[in-house]
């Protein structure tokens, strides 16, 4: 994020300007460092000889004409990314020419050399506010306008936009500015309909390209040449389909940018970006390895997520980044219900909501810096750290609930309302409240003050009375801390399941709004009591929910792996991790409850959550007396189930990737170097490249390879991914050298985006947090330098990645709190170390649970 603008200074450039259109010129033939950026802009003003300010960060300015007078260009604000733009007309033309500046840290226009064959790869990223990194424009999302594109790149590239290109002219070899450059193209984008600057997009290299069409629509896909074997087009492009036939029944609008294209590109730092017609995403979704099913049916979640975006965040844009919110959590919802209701995936992509969104959206909402969904945005700082569990799943999880509240079929009419009213508009949640109104015929001004204007997350517990068998009494508690004490209203249902012929069944259900501390439920009373209550069944609202001792007892008796639904189930594993992570379960009865679980679990994204829940359970909850006990017991069940998978399966796979971080023991290391040394490989086990790495690292942290056998590896992979794998391992090398010349490359701040990424990951190996001592001291002294000279992505990557989670221990907290009083840092920066310390509070509060239940 380029510069900060505040919402007071958006409101009055909104309230004084109104842009017609951008024509941008860009020469990307020549330079590593830099290209040259021409754009022309013609806008008008309500105040004739008022004053504003155009946009462009990190460039050298040649030139700046308004209305034919040239300005003095040493009036560029570098530092703030300004150009004052003095007396202006009633109607306005102003020409910027100037050279803005490469990236690599993943924001603005970012330029990759693939170690393959060193070609060049471009990419934009420009959410929230660094599209004037690339060209300069009026950088807020209420400023929209037609764009229209001219790209002069080399011959051998192919260029992509917004909008399809009406003329690629084929230019000779020539003359450049800085000597004879090649032979080049001269590509013209058509004029776009208006749209916002943060999505627009330009993605240029030598991509590799696969077309198709469906419903009229032409489609493409493109990744680097280097990974073209490995892009399975046929399952991209049918949930692409899948997702358009969904969304233009369901919208009632057929999507309104022409051409769709699907961009995998090079060291990207987000999962996608909904660019119009030119969406990103991570690279890694072009499986070069095996993957499970899991991966899959996230990587289809991703893409519907975005191609909701082209109606709701595109099409209809919010005003400001008050409700970024809204934009995130409509399309998380839409994309979910679309996996649901028009893909191979059906209902269970409520259960995999239910275990992954909503545990991030659980875990966000009871930090110190929980906030309300509607969330106070005065400025670009305060957005960049929303991008949060609250704005993505806790606000989907409220929309779940308002759906089940008004019914999905007014809630989709007042949608398609909303999309014919506010087309190419720029709007607030005020008006998608107002069109869900007047389709449901219910009253939202309750429901919006108590769920998006509060903060924190309800505890619903089960109390009640037995006698003979029977519920005498039932009640549904409610729970809020002091800090956030609102009692909401939710609708739930609950479940009984009893079991019977060995399977967990439901044999009733009853569905009621739950409102104040305390709600009875009379349909229950009479009835027998069942093996197992569960609250929120089906999973309607946003509530931590709790299990009565014999509940309880069922689930770890056995009784966890006999449910007959998936849904049900995950909901139960969910609970367990809640009270795990709140102290009302000890970690070794968690750990032990997924030991006893774990090989029967089908849903195999539910399997690879609870699986990476319990070892972080085990290295972080656990009373360190403990600890090897109950990573060696986790290792010994996964070392079995392991052994005994089904050949080629995804059991098999997602076994071994969850038992190599765990592996410790000179066994368990053994099994994997005979893996990975091809002696004792499993039958239909595929050791692929990625999986190499795996027990690669895992050898590292063990002691079991050095920087040769990396180094080996790496000549084996010279890819892009062998490279951040590589320097991951190195990282991960347990000596206290390795950990120091990790730390100097890590903090001198010239490792690009993903190999920075890949060395924190690898320095905060959790296997040696004895050899983190000495850096506790090295963080809090550089942490504040970093953020103050670092862009926000990689000065956040540091700040939250180095912070010393792994040290549990009281001088954690109190270098924390030292800082925080001594520094006084920015919002933003206070926010990740106070939430840093938070997860080092609550490690060492369950210790303490999991030692008192020894």
């Amino acid at each position: 994020m380029a510069g900060n603008l505040t919402r007071d200074e958006a409101r009055e450039r909104a309230r004084l300007l109104k842009v017609e259109s951008y024509k941008v010129a860009l020469d990307l033939t020549e330079g590593e460092e830099r290209f040259e950026s021409v754009t022309t802009i013609r806008f008008s003003s309500v105040s004739p000889g008022a004053s504003t300010f155009i946009d462009l960060h990190g460039a050298h300015v040649r030139k700046v004409t308004l209305n034919g007078q040239d300005l003095d260009v040493a009036a560029y604000d570098a530092e703030k990314g300004r150009f004052p733009l003095p007396s202006l007309a009633g109607a306005n033309e102003l020409r910027v020419d100037a050279d803005c500046a490469y990236m690599r840290t993943g924001e603005g226009l970012h330029r990759f050399v693939d170690p393959v064959d060193q070609n060049v790869y471009l990419h934009s990223q420009f959410e929230t506010a660094d599209a004037h990194r690339m060209y300069a424009c009026f950088d807020q999302p209420d400023l929209k306008a037609a764009f229209q594109l001219t790209v002069l790149a080399p011959a051998d590239w192919e260029v992509i936009s917004n909008a399809a290109a009406v003329s690629v002219e084929e230019l000779p070899e020539q003359a450049g500015k800085h000597g004879t450059v090649r032979a080049a193209k001269r590509w013209e984008f058509a004029v776009t309909p208006v749209m916002s600057t943060y999505i627009t997009a330009l993605v240029a290299g030598p991509y590799h390209k696969v077309t198709s069409e469906h419903d009229g629509i032409p489609l493409g896909l493109y990744c680097r040449a280097s990974l073209a074997q490995h892009l399975d087009a046929d399952n991209l492009f049918e949930v692409t389909r899948q997702g358009f036939d969904f969304f233009h029944r369901v919208f009632g609008v057929r999507y309104p940018f022409g051409k769709y294209d699907q961009l995998f590109v090079p060291e990207f730092n987000a999962g996608a970006m909904e660019n119009a017609g030119c969406v990103t995403f991570l690279e890694d979704y072009v499986f070069r390895s095996r993957v499970t099913d899991a991966v899959v049916e996230r990587r289809a979640e991703t893409i519907l997520h975005e191609m909701a975006h082209m109606w709701f965040g595109d099409l209809v844009t919010m005003r400001w980044w008050d409700d970024l919110w809204l934009n995130e959590s409509f399309a998380t919802y839409m994309s979910v219900l679309a996996q649901a209701e028009a893909t191979r995936w059906g209902k269970g992509a409520w259960t995999t909501f239910a275990n992954v969104e909503k545990a991030w959206a659980y875990r966000q909402d009871q930090l110190p810096s929980t906030h309300p969904i509607a969330a106070d945005i005065p400025d670009m700082q305060a957005v960049e750290v929303n991008f949060d569990g609250i704005t993505y799943a806790k606000g989907a999880s409220v929309l779940k609930q308002l759906v089940a509240y008004v019914g999905l079929d007014n809630f989709l009419a007042g949608v398609r309302d909303y999309f014919a009213e506010h087309a190419w508009g720029n709007t607030e949640l005020k008006d998608l409240l107002d069109a869900l109104e007047r389709t449901s015929g219910r009253d939202l001004s309750a429901w919006s003050k108590e769920w998006l204007e509060t903060s924190w997350v309800n505890t619903l517990r089960p109390s009640f009375e037995v006698s003979g068998g029977r519920f005498t009494s039932f009640d549904v508690l409610q729970e809020a801390p002091a800090d956030y004490p609102t009692l909401r209203s939710h609708r739930i249902a609950i479940g009984l399941y009893s079991l019977a012929d060995g399977k967990l069944t439901r044999t009733k259900r009853v569905e009621l709004d739950v409102v104040g501390a305390r709600t009875s439920v009379a349909q229950l009373v009479g009835e027998e009591q069942p093996d197992l209550v569960l609250l929120n069944d089906d999973d309607l609202t946003y509530a931590k929910i709790r299990l009565d001792e014999d509940s309880l007892r069922t689930l770890v008796d056995g009784g966890i792996v006999t449910f007959t639904e998936s849904l049900p189930r995950a909901l139960c594993w969910s609970a367990a991790w809640d009270m795990t992570r709140d102290g009302e379960m000890s970690t070794r009865d968690y750990v032990k409850l997924v030991v006893s679980g774990a090989g029967t679990v089908t849903d195999i994204t539910v399997l690879q959550t609870i699986l990476r829940q319990a070892r972080m359970a085990a290295q972080q909850y656990a009373d360190p007396a403990w600890r090897a006990e109950g990573l060696a017991l986790l290792a010994g069940e996964l070392r079995s189930l392991f052994g005994s998978a089904e050949p080629r399966s995804d059991r098999q796979l997602a076994y071994l990737q969850a038992f190599a971080p765990v592996a410790t023991s000179a066994e368990d290391l053994d099994l994997l170097q005979g893996i990975l040394e091809g002696t004792t490989v499993p039958e239909g086990l595929s050791v692929d490249a990625d999986l190499r790495w795996s027990l690669l690292h895992a050898l590292v942290a063990g002691g079991r390879v050095d920087e040769s056998g990396i180094d080996a590896e790496l000549e084996r992979d010279p890819t892009a991914t062998g490279e951040r794998s590589a320097a991951q391992c190195r990282a991960a090398i347990p000596t206290l050298e390795a950990k120091s010349a990790a730390w100097d490359r890590i903090v001198g701040g010239e490792l690009a985006n993903h190999i920075a990424r890949a060395t924190i990951g690898g320095f905060q190996d959790p296997h040696h947090p004895e050899l983190l001592k000495p850096f506790r001291e090295k963080y809090f002294a550089e942490v504040g330098r970093i953020y103050k000279e670092w862009t926000f992505d990689q000065a956040s990557s540091f700040a939250v990645g180095c912070f010393p989670a792994l040290l549990i221990e009281q001088e954690t907290l109190r270098a924390a709190d030292d800082y925080l009083a001594a520094e006084e840092p920015p919002q933003a920066l206070r926010r990740m170390i106070l939430e840093g310390a938070d997860g080092v509070r609550r490690a060492l509060r369950n210790r303490e649970k999991d030692a008192a239940s020894a």
